[in-house]
């Protein structure tokens, strides 16, 4: 900001060339404040300790249940093994598979460790499909429920 004093002359009468950096200063500034306010309500400030990512190589068991999840035309088409199963078919396998690992363990007073459901969701398969057939083996009694996953190329 300039001030002129004293005596005025025809020199004088040129346009400044200066730019006045005092308004872009207090933009500046008024847009610091306001992002020093609103950063912290913006992130979440919770602290939480997430998962760490773990490659778990999947141990194939005989009596664990592989399935098969497709939509080619939008239609969920859910595979037990090889053989194409309804939401009924699948549930009534699932409750035969468990009572029968159930009895190969002695009675359920002694089972040590129950059957896992492996699924293999194709990646453009809608996730209503996906979640139904977990929904329905859940039902069924399966506790635990695993995706297989392509490798990372590399192992990384």
């Amino acid at each position: 900001m300039t001030m002129q004093v004293g005596e005025v002359s025809d020199e004088d009468d040129a346009p400044l060339s200066e730019i006045n950096v005092v308004p872009l200063t207090d933009v500046m500034l008024v847009l610091l404040i306001i992002f020093i306010i609103t950063v912290p309500v913006v992130l979440n400030t919770i602290p939480v300790t997430l998962p760490q990512v773990e490659f778990e190589p999947t141990t194939t068991k005989a009596e664990n249940v592989n399935l098969s999840i497709r939509a080619p035309n939008g239609e969920c088409e859910i595979y037990w093994e090889v053989t194409r199963v309804t939401s009924q078919e699948l549930l009534d396998r699932g409750v035969a598979a468990l009572r029968e690992e159930i009895e190969r363990q002695g009675g359920p007073a002694n089972v040590t460790e129950l059957p896992e459901v492996h699924i293999r969701g194709d990646v453009n398969t809608p996730y209503r499909c996906i979640g139904g057939a977990i929904f329905t083996m859940q039902r069924a009694g399966f506790t635990r429920v695993g995706f297989i996953s392509e490798p990372v190329p590399g192992g990384g």
